[in-house]
């Protein structure tokens, strides 16, 4: 096996000096954004590698066209900096060159910029039941067991939670390796996972090589087949936010061609192409042609051709405004036995698998950033002051650079209510009012500033729609990254 192993990485290296890959960054050609185009022999998961290395460099992509078919790979991108801006820093359009181009090894798929270094660190990935106050009770056994956390990321879906975190011993500042340690922090960690009453196992890895940590997080939340969970309100109001914010995603099968037709509609957001092409790629489905389109605050009309289902929708008012800020994906694939979709069964597996992938990174809940001098059991102070205020962190960002620390908090009320914001002032207090501070208002706070709702929902629908391009008023801001 291993020498087979050998023989096609052999091969994939000789087709890439044969056909070596070609970038082509041009800042002319389009008034909004700069347009990359990548050529190079198809090979599997080239696409998710491309997208990621847009992606970890903060590049919105706009606008996508993806070809594949024939063996070679063919890919426009429209992509723009955080303000919404051409690309026109030297040092990224070098990146992009050199990621991309002649000199880039496409056979190492964790080459990226997002990938965490771990020589001198240890990598420790969690996956189990989510309930309040969890990452405190993680954080303190951290604490607790000498172990100072430099980096980590916590993704929180339909019950489940799933962290990748990077620790340093606290005595030596580099990773821990004394296996009898190791075995206890792992211990340790899994009796904090374990719920009382889910029959999921919890997992708990440590390691010392490298991982995309958002890659990874997708890996750990598929495997723990976070999909299948549904969670049941009874609250209608909630169940009508839920349907309103769901994503739209059509599986249809092009017979002629033998092509399964997978179409995505969705609020846009921050890395949302990479979130579902990684799922694609980790459900073992490639995409031979694809096109993305993000741009514009109008309404998408999508002209259906021959091979595409008609799909009719109700004229609701909740269906007219989840169109707007809209991202319309649509990816033409096949099973990577080169299959298209078989069954009705693995139609809605598809569908509910990229449902979840689109929703995980979506972040529920008032937003904190903490900024301040680093230091052992910084997190888990933080996070235990959260917990004894009754919220819970639905969504964490754990960064340490040059000796600071730089949180990213999603926090909610543990029992479902609204923020009190006297609630964050105690807390802002407590941890420092210029250390910890506010980046999206609590919920009761944005009901008292919305506009007398007295008016028609109709008429202010339609009467103001076509006045400005804008669409705060509507009321269904929520925090995305």
């Amino acid at each position: 096996m291993s020498f087979s192993q050998d023989m096609d990485d052999e091969y994939e290296k000789l087709i890439r000096r044969m056909n070596p890959p070609r970038v082509v960054i041009d800042n002319d050609s389009c008034k909004k954004a700069t347009v990359i185009r990548v050529d190079s022999a198809n090979e599997y998961g080239i696409l998710l590698e491309v997208v990621q290395i847009l992606t970890d460099l903060d590049l919105t992509i706009t606008k996508a066209y993806i070809s594949s078919d024939g063996g070679w790979f063919m890919d426009v991108f429209n992509v723009t900096d955080q303000d919404g801006n051409k690309v026109t820093d030297e040092v990224v359009l070098d990146y992009i060159q050199k990621s991309l181009g002649p000199e880039a090894c496409f056979s190492t798929s964790l080459r990226s910029v997002g990938v965490i270094p771990s020589t001198d660190s240890t990598l420790i990935e969690l996956t189990g039941c989510d309930r309040p106050g969890l990452l405190s009770e993680l954080t303190a056994v951290l604490t607790h067991l000498k172990c100072n956390v430099l980096n980590a990321e916590v993704w929180t879906h339909n019950t489940r939670a799933a962290a990748v975190m990077e620790v340093t011993d606290d005595l030596t500042g580099s990773a821990v390796s004394d296996p009898e340690r190791l075995s206890r922090i792992k211990s340790l960690l899994r009796n904090v996972l374990k719920g009382s009453n889910t029959p999921k196992e919890a997992k708990t890895v440590v390691s010392h090589g490298e991982v995309h940590t958002d890659r990874r997080l997708h890996q750990m939340m598929f495997e723990d087949r976070d999909y299948e969970n549904r969670v049941v309100d009874d609250d209608v109001s909630s169940n009508v936010q839920d349907e309103r914010q769901r994503p739209d995603v059509c599986v249809d099968n092009w017979l002629d061609k033998d092509y399964s037709v997978v179409t995505v509609r969705c609020k846009d957001r921050p890395k949302l192409l990479f979130d579902t092409v990684c799922t694609l790629t980790d459900m073992q489905y490639v995409v031979f042609h694809g096109s993305v389109d993000t741009e514009g605050t109008e309404a998408f009309q999508v002209k259906k051709s021959h091979h595409t289902r008609t799909r009719k929708f109700p004229l609701k008012i909740n269906f007219l405004i989840s169109l707007f800020f809209c991202a319309l994906q649509e990816y033409y694939v096949r099973h990577i036995d080169g299959s298209p979709v078989k069954s009705e069964a693995e139609k809605q597996r598809i569908i509910q698998c990229l449902e979840a992938a689109i929703k995980r990174r979506v972040s529920e809940g008032l937003k904190l950033e903490l900024c301040t001098t680093d230091r052992v059991g910084l997190l888990s102070n933080v996070t235990r002051i959260f917990r004894e205020n009754s919220l819970t962190v639905t969504r964490a960002e754990v960064k340490t650079k040059g000796g600071k620390a730089l949180n990213t908090f999603y926090v909610s009320d543990a029992s479902g209510y609204s923020i009190d914001a006297k609630t964050i002032d105690s807390i802002r207090q407590t941890i420092g009012q210029t250390i910890l501070k506010v980046k999206s208002k609590p919920r009761e706070q944005q009901q008292r500033e919305k506009p007398s709702s007295q008016e028609s929902p109709t008429r202010f629908l339609f009467g103001g729609l076509f006045k400005s391009k804008s669409f705060v008023n509507f009321g269904l801001v929520r925090s995305y990254s």
